[in-house]
């Protein structure tokens, strides 16, 4: 498996082009913009691109989806079932599924916003902005704090050490590193009441 990484200077957002090698199949996470290089990196390495993972449907992950989906035949597989029309997939919970040749994990983890998902590939987690390198997704209360760190406690931190994580946004870093220096996932969540 390879992993090619397109960042959007724009909304400063990570795209993930993941690559069964053997096949040529592809997966397409968190498509924010298409750009020329994007497609150039498909084409010319004839890839066939066959899905798209949407972690949450924030502009800055999805926007580039319709440009997708009007030059290749790509399957969305998202929490939100707006972004997942045909051919699609919608997911809920945790599970694992088969795309392009290769397995892929998926756990629901709400608390940035209600269709948050994270996928598993290997030993990557691609996260989106539920986790980023030093810090949590971004809330709008107290309760979807606690929600979001439960999870990714209960989810992403249970992993192996060496796990990596790809986030939204910033750099790579990995679940051991998140385990030690993550200020938002070791200290108590104060729910203001609840």
């Amino acid at each position: 498996m390879k992993v090619y990484i397109h960042t959007d200077i724009e909304s400063f957002s990570n795209c993930y082009l993941i690559v069964e090698e053997q096949t040529g199949l592809a997966i397409i996470i968190d498509p924010g913009k298409i750009y020329e290089t994007m497609i150039a990196k498909i084409e010319s390495n004839r890839f066939s691109l066959v899905a798209s993972l949407i972690t949450h449907n924030h502009s800055g992950h999805t926007k580039g989806l319709s440009t997708l989906k009007k030059i290749y035949d790509v399957a969305v597989y998202a929490a939100d079932m707006e972004l997942a029309s045909s051919p699609s997939c919608v997911l809920r919970g945790d599970g694992t599924i088969r795309i392009a040749g290769l397995n892929v994990s998926y756990f629901s983890v709400p608390g940035h916003s209600s269709d948050s998902m994270v996928f598993k590939i290997g030993n990557i987690l691609f996260t989106g902005d539920t986790l980023e390198a030093g810090t949590i997704g971004k809330t709008n209360s107290a309760y979807a704090k606690h929600t979001l760190v439960m999870g990714i406690r209960a989810k992403i931190l249970t992993q192996y050490e060496d796990t990596i994580i790809m986030p939204g946004h910033g750099p790579m870093t990995s679940v051991g590193a998140e385990k030690m220096f993550n200020i938002d996932t070791t200290q108590d969540v104060n729910l203001g009441g609840f």
